[in-house]
């Protein structure tokens, strides 16, 4: 038996642990920074392991390190806590909505099975450096108002988990990362492994008009709806503008638009994305939204207030890493496994922002059925989905710990991340930050607008 074989069978002996994980976390699903019970169940894993976790305190997470006893690099193996709303899903919680409608519970689930794995004799021989397993919070990057208010009460800095991980030194160290998604692949491949996908700048958008009569004195009041939807019609109205190959998108929703019917809404709020393939196009993309959005605002009367915060970086997979969970998942599920493509997704992660200061990868494993963010979503096979890349993570580990780091190392020699510090990468992300009253209306009669940094 070889010594991925090896592995392999370390992690399924820990099959029905890690399948109930799954179970457990998708029957209780939480959305960003309120994932507590989920963050809970997680400790109480690891600490039956033998781990001792390393609680974020005020936000839900933690992380917990394994040392082989030998030097060498760190390796992070990551999995997210955090669910998504989709009211109309069947297994959607009555009160919350929330819904693992992306997979996390899997991800959990191999977290924890790569950690039972490697706390078996004899996994860690042959290995140098140590293994940081983190379970990070918020990376579905959904109600934003509530995580400004977290950001206003300074409980967090970011809106996403990875972000405010790396912010608050829970990589520090940290010489490479790697997790796996669940999705749906087609039959007989076990992993999918792109180029990368897009990065955004968040946007909580207020419209604030003046409250009048609707139907006695509608001259009296400003319309902030109406002035919302001339911003999106604005906006909608320069996306032949937007080049192709940087693969921008906006989506916006309304999330408050008058609380009674017989009055002028008084306020309309906004949230959204602007989303693209590199932190440049974000950002000379962003500021054409913006004055789309302020020169609406203008042409009715209305005030627009504008919080721009940092999303999530552009996630560019390290080619070497990319070949080590190759390697690794086709070791276990078989030669011809692995699908391995240069194109380019369009949804973003805070992988990426991960990748943006060391060597990452973030493929996507099997077993899921469904659209992803949608009604009919989950987990329908947990071998394909939780077990087999819990495999493939410890396999992976060994091949980049093992023979004194020796792959480890090369991925580290030959990676090319977008920063050289996290102090250079949060700087640059802080430039995203913004917060404009981005119409004023002068004494003379003309109007100023102010919508970007």
């Amino acid at each position: 038996m070889n010594r991925a074989e090896q592995l392999a069978q370390m992690t399924a002996k820990h099959r029905e642990r890690i399948f109930e994980t799954a179970d457990y976390i998708w029957k209780h699903p939480e959305t960003g920074y309120r994932e507590w019970k989920t963050s809970a169940y997680m400790e109480k894993q690891f600490r039956e392991l033998g781990y001792e976790p390393v609680l974020a305190g005020n936000i839900p997470g933690f992380y917990a390190d394994l040392d082989t006893g030998r030097p060498g690099p760190k390796l992070a193996i990551l999995g997210e806590l955090d669910s998504l709303i989709v009211r109309n899903h069947p297994d959607a919680d009555p009160e919350t909505a929330a819904v693992h409608a992306c997979g996390h519970n899997a991800q959990c689930a191999t977290l924890v099975g790569v950690a039972a794995a490697m706390k078996e004799p004899g996994a860690l021989d042959g290995m140098c450096g140590s293994i940081r397993f983190i379970a990070v919070p918020a990376e579905e990057l959904i109600e934003l108002g509530y995580r400004e208010e977290l950001r206003k009460k300074g409980v967090i800095r970011y809106y996403g988990g990875k972000v405010e991980f790396i912010y608050r030194g829970y990589l520090d160290g940290v010489d490479m990362a790697m997790m796996i998604h669940s999705g749906s692949l087609p039959e007989g491949r076990a992993l999918n492994i792109n180029a990368g996908c897009n990065g955004c700048v968040t946007k909580n958008i207020l419209f604030k008009g003046v409250s009048a009569h609707a139907g006695g004195a509608p001259e009296r009041g400003v319309n902030a709806l109406y002035a919302a939807t001339c911003g999106l019609n604005a906006v909608n109205a320069i996306r032949e503008t937007f080049v192709d190959d940087e693969h921008i998108r906006f989506h916006p929703i309304i999330t408050e638009a008058g609380l009674a019917v017989n009055a002028i809404p008084e306020a309309a709020k906004v949230e959204s994305y602007v989303r693209g393939a590199s932190y440049e196009s974000i950002y000379k993309y962003n500021r054409k939204v913006n004055l789309a959005l302020a020169g609406a605002a203008a042409s009715i009367g209305c005030r627009l207030e504008l919080e721009d915060r940092p999303g999530y970086f552009p996630l560019n997979n390290d080619a070497n890493m990319a070949d080590v969970a190759a390697e690794a998942m086709e070791a276990v599920a078989g030669p011809g496994t692995v699908e391995r493509t240069d194109s380019w997704g369009t949804g973003c992660t805070d992988m990426g922002d991960v990748s943006a200061i060391m060597p990452a990868v973030h493929p996507h494993a099997s077993g899921a059925v469904g659209t992803g963010h949608g009604c009919d979503y989950y987990i329908q096979d947990k071998e394909l989905a939780c077990l087999r890349p819990a495999q493939c993570l410890a396999v992976a580990a060994d091949l980049l710990l093992s023979h004194d780091g020796e792959r480890a190392k090369k991925v580290i020699a030959e990676a090319k991340p977008r920063f050289q510090s996290k102090e250079e990468y949060l700087a640059a992300i802080d430039r995203l930050e913004m917060s404009k009253e981005a119409v004023a209306y002068n004494e003379d009669g003309t109007v100023t607008l102010d919508f970007c940094r």
